[in-house]
């Protein structure tokens, strides 16, 4: 995005958690469910999530104590947002 001169502002949720709120928000925003936004390579995924049952909402609760399971990054623009992989899903909120 910085090489097509697109301003924009990243959000490390590794380093600023988000809140279970903000996490359905941004979820939501890009019409994912909890299990589509997983980093299933994580060693966090594999103790917390792995072979679990898991309801939507205890998901989350996981996402948000061990933010490196969710993927990134997830791009938002306005109310609309998408999981920016591959970069052509960014055309979703029209930036080319």
């Amino acid at each position: 995005m910085t090489e097509k001169g697109i301003a924009f502002e990243s959000v490390d949720y590794t380093k600023e958690p988000l809140s279970i709120s903000e996490l359905k928000i941004l979820l939501q925003s890009a019409r994912l469910k909890p299990q589509e936004a997983l980093r299933k390579n994580e060693d966090a995924y594999r103790q917390y999530v792995l072979d679990k049952d898991l309801s939507d909402e205890q998901l989350i609760c996981v996402m948000v104590e061990h933010p490196e399971i969710i993927q990134r990054p997830i791009v938002t623009r306005g109310s609309k947002a998408v999981l920016a992989r591959p970069t052509d899903k960014l055309s979703e909120l029209g930036i080319e």
